[in-house]
């Protein structure tokens, strides 16, 4: 049986940790809703803060300030969408309790209802369906700007071609109901389910966004957008292009986690494909040799795998600029590039990867550039191939071309695995253009993003010896060593085509700061 507890607008389940607003769930973290059942299942009732910190993280010790930021974070939500922000009463050296609304308590029988509701065969690949965003403006008439927004987001995934998306006319058979999304993923036949709402203010709109596994009920991802309504259609456009951009990534790390639940006997091309991801991102060379292992197997098993080609010519470029230069990785990189542009003419994450390698290794960065643009046009909202393409301009000497793209890159997706190769291409247009402290910070947030990648060193120590930071700059480089013993800044330079005017300017720092050519 799930226990549903109902007071004012609100519904919160409590087996699947969601609190609903009506029927939109709210962006109320787990840890948040954990502790508000807690005080509504004893509504009225004083609670220490003892009790509240035990029940709400359990077997971990965490400070009081833990607790105060989720009692905030749930006044918060009532105050926004209830005025009720003194529903949360603070007792002074004693804890909190709930004076809000009368609390109902209801159960449900969730197995019963599964068996009335037979599921659909999921597909043999990541499904996904977008349902009707709840308008929240109090007024009807901006209905068509909110479907509008959903449409888009429908388009822009079914760009995708790794994602199963369920065609607008299902989904908007789910509008004004309130659903179960466990329910909508057995109709729908699909893993994942998204879910916003949109609110209406003087000149702004926000919209609320959140990811939802089917299955289990648990947050996969949420986000809120604040934008201005000057251009009712660049607003449309620009909200669903930055959902989408952050919708991918995210789905791709949960389905990394669910493959890597799986036996390794039992694995297909595609999760083959998945589990060697993370070790693809890492830019490392032991992580890469590994995840190479799982690419041939998946060649094995699908010759004409467009994007398995991808992730090994990404794999490629990797060694042959972190292992020693060597010609036969160069040529392995160039090699499978070629083969994922010419079995993924659909597949936008295989023509990024394949023109990454491109560009870098074959040094060609017009047939990069070419792919670049082809995997934008099958989906505009592919953070990867602006943060990919920011690198190759930066090292070409583009500077504020890499700049524009790498900050397209990151709003799009914030928090990108590859985010800090968006900050390095800032850091090299920074230094290019003279501007030394801009490029320091970029190189600082690259550094922070990735510390264990040796070229994010390599920008901070050129910064830094340029404004004349000499004990910070040679820190720097001693890191470039430490990580990569066999570093050479000419042999980088060649290695990635640097544009020469740039590799003066570089390699003069980088001298400065103590690191060898």
């Amino acid at each position: 049986m799930a226990t549903i507890l109902e007071f004012g607008p609100f519904r919160l389940d409590a087996d699947a940790g969601i609190l609903f607003h009506g029927a939109e769930p709210t962006p109320l973290g787990q840890r948040a809703v954990a502790l508000l059942v807690l005080l509504t299942e004893r509504a009225g009732a004083p609670i220490s803060k003892e009790t509240l910190i035990k029940g709400t993280w359990p077997g971990l010790a965490v400070e009081d300030s833990n607790l105060t930021v989720q009692i905030a974070a749930v006044r918060r939500v009532f105050d926004e969408m209830a005025a009720g922000a003194d529903w949360i009463e603070t007792l002074p050296r004693r804890g909190y309790r709930y004076v809000g609304p009368a609390v109902t308590v209801n159960h449900r029988d969730r197995a019963a209802e599964a068996l009335a509701s037979p599921a659909l065969a999921l597909p043999d690949k990541p499904s996904v369906a977008v349902l009707p965003f709840s308008n929240l403006c109090g007024d009807t008439d901006q209905d068509y700007l909110i479907d509008g927004i959903v449409d888009d987001i429908i388009t822009g995934l079914s760009r995708i071609n790794w994602l199963f998306v369920i065609a607008r006319n299902s989904t908007f058979a789910y509008k004004g109901r309130m659903v179960d999304v466990k329910q909508v993923g057995r109709e729908l036949g699909v893993r994942y389910v998204l879910e916003g709402s949109v609110r209406k203010a003087p000149g702004r709109v926000r919209l609320t966004a959140q990811l939802v596994d089917a299955a289990s009920g648990a947050h996969v991802w949420a986000e809120r957008y604040d934008h201005r309504t000057d251009d009712i259609f660049a607003l449309q456009d620009d909200i669903a292009q930055s959902v989408v951009g952050a919708i991918a990534p995210n789905l791709r790390r949960a389905e990394i986690r669910r493959v890597n639940r799986k036996r390794p006997e039992s694995l297909d091309a595609y999760d083959l494909v998945l589990r060697a991801q993370p070790d693809v991102d890492s830019g490392m060379p032991q992580q890469v040799t590994r995840a190479l292992a799982l690419l041939e197997r998946a060649i094995a098993l699908e010759p004409a795998y467009a994007l398995a080609h991808g992730n090994a010519a990404m794999c490629h470029h990797c060694l042959f600029l972190r292992a020693g230069l060597h010609e036969a990785d160069r040529a392995a990189s160039i090699r499978h590039a070629r083969l994922a542009i010419l079995h993924g003419q659909d597949d936008a994450l295989a023509l990024t990867w394949a023109g990454f390698s491109i560009g870098m290794d074959g040094h060609d960065r017009s047939a990069a550039f070419t792919a670049l643009e082809a995997a934008l046009a099958i989906s505009p909202s592919s953070a990867l191939t602006y943060i990919l393409g920011s690198v190759m301009l930066g090292w070409g000497g583009e500077a504020e071309r890499a700049i524009a793209w790498s900050e397209r890159g990151l709003r799009l997706s914030p928090f990108d695995t590859w985010s800090w190769a968006a900050f390095d291409a800032q850091a090299l247009g920074h230094f290019h253009q003279g501007r030394y402290e801009e490029a320091a910070q970029a190189a600082y947030r690259s550094v922070q993003a990735n510390p264990a990648h040796s070229i994010t060193y390599v920008q901070l120590a050129a910064a830094l010896a340029r404004l004349g930071r000499l004990e910070e700059a040679r820190e720097a480089a001693a890191s470039v060593l430490a990580l990569h013993p066999t570093f050479r800044y000419n042999r980088q330079f060649l290695g990635v085509n640097c544009a020469p005017a740039l590799a003066a300017s570089l390699g003069e720092a980088l001298g400065i700061a103590g690191l060898p050519a």
